[in-house]
């Protein structure tokens, strides 16, 4: 059982103190074995430097979550209690399927676990807590679990090997899966514009010539082509007189 605790300590209950600095050492265990299934899979007889890195990446956002546990408990007046942190048992995930099968039950019990504390919390009347653990907690790992459950779905489609054995399926994987390859490419928000600019296309001179409604239908997502077929055929169609006015003068030349 931790120490007492600061001046600043209030209405933080002992039980879910204790509860916190367990769930510290799990999520640092867990943080543990995903680094370990990140180093795995860049050695050069597997070959899959995507999933490595996202496994780290997850390994690292598993540690910052640890540390924002133990900055709660700064914050609340309590104590971080350390343990020891157990091997990672990771020695099966020889796999890609196996890597993502023990990810995904890794995080649904440490859900299972955030779920209890938060249980705990209310029995203890510690709201503060309950709210903390389920924002900042509890959400995030219900949306790796997701996140999981769709790479699992794609491994089967393309017939991923559960042997050790990288097949083609593996490669894939990890060439294509859009949350392997985020810490390789960047984002499509952040690629800048699918086309390039208008003056590109046809020079500054020609862009300022354009209609302005050619401009306007650019910007709603119509391409400078469609806005030109567009523009073109609602002219006649302007009931100001000026088509007439054209009219006239060319039959009177």
């Amino acid at each position: 059982r931790p120490a007492a605790g600061g001046r600043v300590r209030q209405a933080f209950p002992p039980a879910v103190e204790e509860a916190l600095c367990g769930l510290t050492g799990a999520l640092l265990e867990l943080a543990y074995c995903l680094q370990a299934l990140g180093e795995f899979f860049d050695q050069s007889h597997v070959a899959l430097p995507n999933v490595s890195k996202f496994f780290l990446h997850q390994a690292m956002e598993e540690r910052e979550a640890a540390e924002a546990l133990m900055k709660y408990q700064q914050e609340r007046g309590g104590h971080y209690c350390s343990r020891t942190i157990q091997k990672p048992n990771c020695e099966y995930a020889v796999s890609l399927m196996k890597a993502l099968e023990l990810a995904m039950h890794q995080w649904k019990t440490m859900t299972r676990y955030f779920e209890e504390l938060y249980a705990l919390s209310l029995e203890n009347a510690d709201p503060h807590s309950a709210s903390t653990i389920k924002k900042r907690f509890i959400e995030p790992k219900i949306r790796k679990v997701k996140l999981m459950g769709d790479l699992l779905a794609n491994a089967r489609r393309l017939d991923c090997s559960q042997d050790g054995r990288n097949s083609l399926g593996d490669y894939f994987m990890d060439r294509f899966q859009k949350e392997f390859r985020t810490g390789v490419d960047p984002e499509p928000s952040k690629r800048g514009s699918p086309c390039p600019p208008l003056q590109q296309r046809t020079g500054a001179a020609e862009a300022l010539k354009r209609p302005q409604r050619e401009s306007s239908q650019h910007r709603n997502g119509i391409g400078p082509i469609y806005a030109t077929v567009y523009c073109t055929a609602s002219v006649p169609q302007c009931n100001d007189g000026t088509g007439a006015k054209a009219k006239q003068g060319r039959e009177g030349l």
